[in-house]
């Protein structure tokens, strides 16, 4: 038989909008917080910059909103980004009640506050260079010690649960999940009302990512199978700074540094952002990132590099503490030393498509965080409103939640039936699997990248849907494992990209395509891609 849990709230993942879902909804029932890895693995843990939040009397919230609206080149819905920002002070009250502690001033106690590219002003809270650890380590103690949490780890979401899956009378609603043990392999599922997908990004369809190995979009292509709605996958955003050294895997120069002046020049030492922006190397994420794509490849270089040796190595250390330390066991020396850096896949604008308190076009499943698209980011995001966003949205979410009430014991979700193997098998070809997640990632970057043309992306769909139908038969073939979950999942993300960047025929914000390099106003801004049901919803 196999095992249930029951539950009055399933929360699936434990980044930020994960454990701050659970925590809000933990005094309203008993809620099961599952996650694939340990419970403070996540995106959100390897945040270095801040949470963008007006905090000072010549700035204010219709400042942060401009600069949010005009980085988002007309994608982004004007409402979600007036309700987010609107709640962004109480959202950081919240989080300091929580026990989170930002950076402040010794003598006048104000907020030490950052500025990154695209802010008009300081605006972004801290603590030190790696802000997502120390919110992240806060409220994982919490939910861990929390009586009505049960936290499950090392779990890997396999599909969402419904009745229109389980051939039940009625409108179709979730009604929870299935689950892997990564370990045993035994397969259970989690029964509830109320399930929130907050699994995070899909860095990991691209073969440079600044993202952990978890982020491969297990929400997002498990929300895609049971038939919802996705909107602006084409909007990926490219971190343009992450460390480029042959020991460093996925380590991010936050853009702060930037913030603090740092300059980007070529391998010859010349600067050349004031090339392409007037606002140099403070110009947001997807400017910066094509002038630097487009330098290494006219150069040949294999990177450019950061320079902030004007900066003394007192306030280096002080304000980068965690990124001096990181660059210096590989031999560079920030105070002296200009850091090597490429751009590399960071965050995913687009996602379900969701409200900003969670709700979708399924009764029973709510989406927060970056597996989300509310229209907060548009076509390209603001620096450090991804952390503002998570916040919010899973206090919006949890909170619409609590105030509908306990459901009924009448109206309680029925028995999910018993996972079926069929006659699948064990695996004995792993390395099929460790081939077509390479041929995954390495088609998505070299054809679905920074710049990207008809003829690319032409090649890359037919690929990506070869691949995804030889996936689809080892997942009926053998018995399921987190590698292959993971592998379906990535595969089902990067064409859900691909179809969306092939719909755009424009350029805007973060897609940028040869074929039209100018942003069309023929082309109404925010059209959800809704794409068609792809029939493999559980197997």
């Amino acid at each position: 038989m196999m095992n249930e849990l029951d539950c009055d709230y399933l929360v699936v993942g434990s980044g930020l909008a994960g454990l701050v879902a659970a925590l809000e909804l933990a005094g309203s029932g008993q809620v099961v917080l599952a996650t694939k890895g340990a419970l403070m693995e996540s995106n959100s843990d390897w945040a270095q910059g801040g949470i963008s939040c007006v905090a000072q009397p010549d700035d204010s919230l219709d400042a942060h909103i401009a600069d949010t609206l005009a980085t988002g080149h007309g994608l982004c819905n004007e409402a979600a980004v007036r309700a987010i920002i609107g709640q962004s002070q109480a959202a950081i009250r919240a989080l300091e009640a929580w026990g989170v502690q930002f950076e402040r001033d010794d003598q006048t106690g104000a907020y030490h506050l950052g500025r990154e590219a695209g802010h008009s002003a300081r605006r972004i809270l801290h603590a030190g260079d790696i802000t997502g650890h120390q919110v992240i380590a806060t409220l994982a103690e919490q939910v861990a010690q929390h009586p009505a949490i049960t936290v499950r780890t090392d779990v890997m979401a396999i599909d969402c649960v419904t009745t229109g899956w389980m051939q039940l009378p009625g409108p179709n609603r979730c009604v929870g999940a299935y689950f892997l043990e990564r370990v045993s392999g035994e397969v259970f599922a989690v029964r509830a009302p109320h399930t929130i997908l907050a699994t995070g990004g899909a860095g990991k369809v691209y073969l440079y990512t600044s993202n952990p190995d978890l982020a491969t979009g297990d929400g997002i292509a498990m929300a895609w199978r049971a038939g919802l709605p996705i909107k602006n996958m084409e909007m990926v955003q490219f971190h343009p700074t992450c460390l480029y050294h042959p020991k460093a895997k996925s380590f991010l120069i936050s853009e702060a540094v930037r913030g603090e002046g740092a300059r980007l020049v070529d391998t010859s030492g010349q600067p050349f952002m004031a090339r392409y922006d007037k606002r140099a190397e403070l110009a947001p994420r997807d400017i910066v990132a094509r002038a630097i794509d487009h330098e290494m490849k006219v150069r040949g270089d294999r990177c450019v590099f950061l320079d902030i040796t004007h900066r003394s190595k007192d306030f280096l250390t002080n304000r980068f503490p965690n990124i001096y330390e990181a660059c210096l066991k590989l031999g560079i020396d920030m105070a002296t030393d200009p850091i090597p850096v490429v751009p590399a896949a960071h965050y995913l604008c687009g996602g379900v498509e969701a409200t900003v308190d969670g709700t979708t076009a399924l009764p029973g499943l709510h989406i927060c965080g970056e597996t989300a698209c509310t229209g907060m980011h548009g076509a390209n995001r603001l620096a450090s409103n991804s952390l503002l966003e998570a916040l919010v949205c899973a206090q919006a979410t949890a909170r619409k939640l609590v105030a509908a009430g306990p459901v009924p014991a009448t109206e309680r979700p029925p028995d999910i039936p018993s996972w079926h193997s069929g006659d699948a098998v064990p695996s004995d070809e792993a390395v099929v699997v460790e081939h077509n997640w390479n041929e995954v990632r390495t088609c998505m970057w070299d054809y679905v990248g920074i710049v990207r043309t008809n003829k690319r992306l032409d090649r890359a769909r037919r690929r990506i849907q070869n691949l995804r139908r030889e996936i689809r038969q080892y997942y009926l073939d053998y018995l399921v494992t987190s590698d292959v979950l993971e592998l379906r999942n990535l595969a089902t993300v990067a064409e859900l990209v691909i179809r969306c960047a092939a719909q755009r025929r424009e350029s805007r914000g973060l897609h940028y395509t040869l074929d039209y390099p100018d942003m069309s106003a023929d082309q109404p801004p925010g059209d959800t891609q809704v794409l068609d049901a792809p029939g493999d919803h559980v197997g």
